[in-house]
């Protein structure tokens, strides 16, 4: 997936945005657009939202591009989580909450699946078994790990999006976190303290 879209031009590309070439941004946008403009739809899921997002995005990658480092990681994956805090920023926001009191994501979609954040874990055999894992959750579980990734939630607060006991998120939560931990192999701390919830 980032294979394709990094491309070995990518480092003189930023080089050029760090230089300020405004056709730098513009080769960044036309490479990567579509795909930021996917994830922002997924998690906001109002296309106008996520145009108006998928531009703010692409500016902050601009005015924060000077403190991009190619040695510490690739480009696809840095702009992605812009894109994805900007998403649950808004949601956060009063006209997030406001246009967005369910954002529902449907049973038969697993977004996980589908947009990760780094390119070794698309294409690596870890990356298989977390699939193969994602798809061994059942419906209350899935829902509660999309709603940590994509929107940032805490158990709390998806208790109260899921009008749902706190106790009930954290029982399907920590279910969820068993049964990836079992699939993936990994102990409790490269699992749990990474997720945040």
């Amino acid at each position: 997936m980032f294979a394709a879209l990094e491309g070995d031009d990518i480092p003189v590309i930023i080089a050029r945005m760090k230089r300020r070439d405004p056709d730098a941004l513009e080769e960044v946008y036309k490479r990567f657009g579509r795909l930021v403009f996917s994830l922002i739809l997924r998690v906001v899921r109002d296309s106008a939202v996520a145009e108006d997002l998928t531009q703010e995005t692409f500016l902050r990658a601009w005015n924060r591009v000077q403190g991009f480092d190619g040695d510490r990681g690739k480009f696809g994956p840095w702009l992605l989580a812009i894109a994805r805090n900007r998403a649950i920023d808004y949601l956060r926001s009063v006209d997030g909450r406001q246009r967005h009191n369910s954002v529902e994501i449907s049973s038969s979609e697993s977004p996980l699946l589908f947009v990760n954040l780094d390119e070794e874990l698309l294409n690596s055999e870890r990356g298989r078994r977390l699939r193969t894992a994602f798809e061994q959750l059942n419906d209350h579980q899935r829902h509660v790990m999309e709603l940590a990734y994509f929107e940032g939630l805490s158990q709390s607060e998806m208790a109260a999006k899921l009008n749902q006991p706190l106790g009930t998120i954290k029982t399907w939560t920590r279910a969820a976190l068993q049964v990836l931990r079992a699939a993936l192999g990994e102990n409790r701390n490269a699992m749990g303290e990474s997720t945040g919830i």
